[in-house]
């Protein structure tokens, strides 16, 4: 498969997905053109074809969260947020933690996201929000602290005697956080 009928497939869908993040056509357009660029210069490490809408989709929503970042803007709830298939799944502990961390409180989410989800090192992420490395670490903790406590409050978890979540994820009905 090519670029160009990588693009053809699928150029508008992303476009609406960007859209949908920044708000801003301009914007919108610039970021597509990036995340083609990207597309074009790493297809070819793309294994399955099977896997090309959501690899595609991933491209998009880290050159958007990239947009935020390089330019210190403040990441809305949305950028962060991933929705690439517009089908019902079933309910899973991706549908609870995108609730969680959704819930959490902005000076513990931003450190969150930026060193376990975006993967930069905690020193990085001090410097990004001009923060202390004690500050950073402490509110990541509570971060994680907060997120095992969504768990337990949302779906029942129980921590288990090595301090391992344990449990199964109940039926979205029965969910207080993504219900």
């Amino acid at each position: 498969m090519t670029t160009t009928e990588v693009w053809r497939m699928y150029a508008d869908d992303v476009k609406y997905f960007i859209l949908s993040k920044v708000k801003h056509i301009d914007i919108t357009e610039d970021i597509l053109q990036e995340t083609f660029i990207k597309v074009h210069t790493k297809l070819h490490t793309l294994k399955d074809d099977h896997k090309l809408k959501s690899w595609l989709f991933s491209i998009a929503h880290y050159t958007v969260l990239d947009y935020f970042r390089e330019r210190k803007l403040e990441l809305p709830v949305e950028a962060v947020e991933v929705h690439f298939d517009a089908e019902p799944q079933e309910h899973t502990e991706q549908d609870c933690l995108r609730g969680i961390i959704k819930n959490l409180p902005k000076k513990y989410r931003d450190p969150l996201f930026l060193s376990d989800i975006k993967g930069m090192k905690q020193q990085e992420v001090a410097n990004q929000l001009h923060l202390s490395l004690p500050t950073v670490k402490s509110q990541i903790q509570r971060a994680r602290k907060q997120i095992a406590q969504g768990f337990m409050d949302c779906c029942g978890f129980k921590m288990n005697d090595d301090g391992h979540l344990v449990g199964e994820i109940q039926d979205k009905a029965d969910c207080k956080v993504c219900h």
